[in-house]
């Protein structure tokens, strides 16, 4: 079982021990944190906080727990129930509220639940405001609002269809276009809320739905991350049932991935170069992706006369990279979009509207359109390390050794190659190293990251 405090918010299994795991006590210590921060940041007498969850098992539970906190705070609560990530990223702002909280464990198992943290944009808190909170949470000194000052909790239902409002209002989302070209689309949703949010987004624009664990319960039938390994069967689906294509999404709705229609997958990574290639032909500009993301991007947008940039590795950097550079579309190669002329934050619904439409405009199928776009291969793995290892020590007598190659160094190490590249960066919460490579062929990356595990043992040694 495990408690995981990071700058981005409180992840754990549910059960055990406190502070060894989440457990209702952590749950309320690390809302109270966020509540005494919020109040001390945004410096109002009355204060409102967004609350959505997506389908867990633990999710009801936690809810009430952190509404509760909340509550005690003097911090008035806009229940949205169950809910998506960027569902809430939205209702923060047109709730005009002072931050909000998700509580999803994104793409881990059902046994998991977290605190996802937002500021009053609706988005992710930077690092000085995690590590604020975390410092609140040891401490474990707050002040609760007497009994006239309690705060108050109102239930909204409805903004998941607002959400889908707000994306079909979008310039570069045709509904019209998308209806015409008689798409027939089979959706995972991992039973949890995106079998609320896909599905209804999907016929409201005319899409033939084949819904597969569409239920909100919370019993993922299937490791819910969407990588290829965990998709056989929505591959096999979308075959037997002559579809379009595929659409998978994660719990919290904010990763998304594209079977094409002969079942193979379109990519992960593919997912952000398809909409940033579209966006870019409507809307030229600049591109943003974190360092471990596909050189597929970089490709596109350079050929269509943008530049791109890379960021540090998490949420939050790659929006403040897309603030600096005035990036049209950005995101991460886990299937992560962001569109700025949306909202600042991963977007499935975003992601298939803009998909969708590229696609109809096209005329072509999905497998079609996958084989247009640079073919690169990945090579995903880590080193694991004994705790009186000094990983930052190690990472730096490498990039002595690599000082001749173009080298970036603001998240761990990427050493870039003419036709391939290496990411390392230690883990935030335990003693590995991870190393992702990038090449022209499957061999080659995976030649190249056992090279550099190699090499990096021997400097551990």
């Amino acid at each position: 079982m495990t408690l995981i405090k990071s700058i981005s918010g409180i992840r754990g299994t549910i059960g055990g021990k406190t502070a060894e795991n989440l457990t209702p006590l952590d749950a309320v210590k690390f809302a109270a944190a966020y509540g005494s921060w919020l109040k001390t940041y945004r410096k109002k007498e009355k204060l409102t906080v967004v609350l959505g969850r997506d389908a867990r098992i633990s999710g009801e539970m936690i809810q009430q727990l952190v509404s509760a906190t909340l509550v005690g705070l003097g911090i008035d609560v806009v229940n949205l129930g169950l809910s998506t990530t960027p569902t809430v990223e939205i209702a923060v702002t047109l709730e005009k509220a002072d931050g909000g909280i998700i509580l999803t464990a994104s793409h881990n198992p059902k046994q998991w639940n977290a605190l996802k943290l937002l500021n009053e944009k609706g988005e992710f808190l930077d690092a000085e405001a995690g590590a604020r909170i975390l410092e609140l949470a040891e401490k474990d000194d707050f002040y609760f609002a007497e009994v006239n000052d309690l705060g108050s909790v109102v239930s909204k239902n409805d903004y998941i269809q607002k959400h889908i409002e707000a994306v079909l209002a979008l310039p570069l989302v045709k509904p019209e276009i998308i209806q015409k070209a008689g798409f027939k689309v089979v959706v995972d949703a991992v039973n949890s809320t995106g079998g609320i949010a896909v599905p209804q987004f999907l016929k409201a624009i005319g899409v033939e739905v084949v819904e597969m664990y569409c239920e909100p319960n919370g019993h993922f039938p299937h490791n819910p991350e969407p990588l290829k390994e965990h998709l056989t069967e929505i591959s096999a689906r979308v075959v037997a049932e002559g579809a379009d294509l595929g659409i998978v999404v994660d719990p919290d709705v904010d990763r998304l991935a594209f079977v094409c229609n002969d079942g193979d997958m379109f990519g992960e990574e593919y997912t952000l170069v398809a909409c940033a290639d579209y966006v870019l032909r409507n809307t030229p500009g600049n591109t943003v992706s974190n360092l471990s993301s596909s050189r597929a991007l970089r490709d596109i947008t350079e050929a269509l006369g943008g530049n791109y940039q890379a960021a540090a590795v998490g949420e939050v950097n790659v929006v403040q990279k897309m603030k600096d550079t005035q990036a049209v579309i950005g995101g991460e190669g886990n299937g992560g979009i962001i569109y700025p002329a949306a909202h600042y934050g991963r977007d499935a619904l975003v992601g298939i509207g803009l998909f969708l439409t590229h696609l109809a405009q096209t005329g072509k199928t999905v497998r079609e359109l996958r084989d247009e776009y640079p073919s690169y291969y990945m090579s995903k793995n880590k080193i694991e390390l004994t705790s009186q290892i000094d990983v930052d020590h190690l990472l730096f007598a490498l990039h002595q050794r690599y000082l001749h190659e173009n080298c970036l160094t603001i998240d761990g190490l990427k050493i870039e190659f003419d036709d391939a590249w290496v990411h390392l960066r230690k883990s935030n919460t335990e003693p590995i190293v991870r190393v992702y490579t990038e090449a022209k062929s499957q061999k080659a990356a995976d030649d190249l990251a056992e090279r550099f595990v190699d090499e990096l043992r021997l400097l551990a040694l």
